[in-house]
C-alpha cells in the first residue's frame, strides 16, 4: 500500500509561482508512473504532468514551458514546480502513483490564482 501526501498550495497572484510537493510512504524506486492532476470547479479531473518510461517526462499543453515535475528519491518526494500561474491553473492538484497494479491518489492540496 502506498500514501501520498501533497502540500505547497495556497493562494498566489496571477505570473506568480508554487511548488507542490507529494510525499511518499514509500521509495518512489517503487512507485510507477507518479503524476499529477488537478480537478478545477465545476470541471473533469486532468492529467498536469508526470514522469514516463526512461525518466522522460510529459506535460498537458496547458501546462508546457511554465511548470516542472521532479523527484528527489532520498528523500522519497516528488514536486510540481508551478510558474507564470494564470486564473485558470486554480484547482486542487492531486498526486498519483501506481504500485502494485493500483493507482494511489493524495487527498489533494488547493491551488487559488487571484487576478
Amino acid at each position: 500500500q502506498v500514501q501520498l501526501v501533497e502540500s505547497g498550495g495556497g493562494l498566489v497572484q496571477a505570473g506568480g509561482s508554487l511548488r507542490l510537493s507529494c510525499a511518499a510512504s514509500r521509495s518512489i524506486f517503487s512507485i510507477n508512473s507518479m503524476a499529477w492532476h488537478r480537478q478545477a470547479p465545476g470541471k473533469q479531473r486532468e492529467f498536469v504532468a508526470g514522469f514516463i518510461s526512461g525518466g522522460r517526462t510529459n506535460y498537458a499543453d496547458s501546462v508546457k514551458g511554465r511548470f516542472t515535475i521532479s523527484r528527489d528519491n532520498a528523500k522519497n518526494t516528488v514536486y510540481l514546480q508551478m510558474n507564470s500561474l494564470k486564473r485558470e491553473d486554480t484547482a486542487d492538484y492531486y498526486c498519483t502513483g501506481r504500485f502494485n497494479t493500483y493507482t494511489y491518489w493524495g487527498q489533494g492540496t488547493q491551488v487559488t490564482v487571484s487576478s
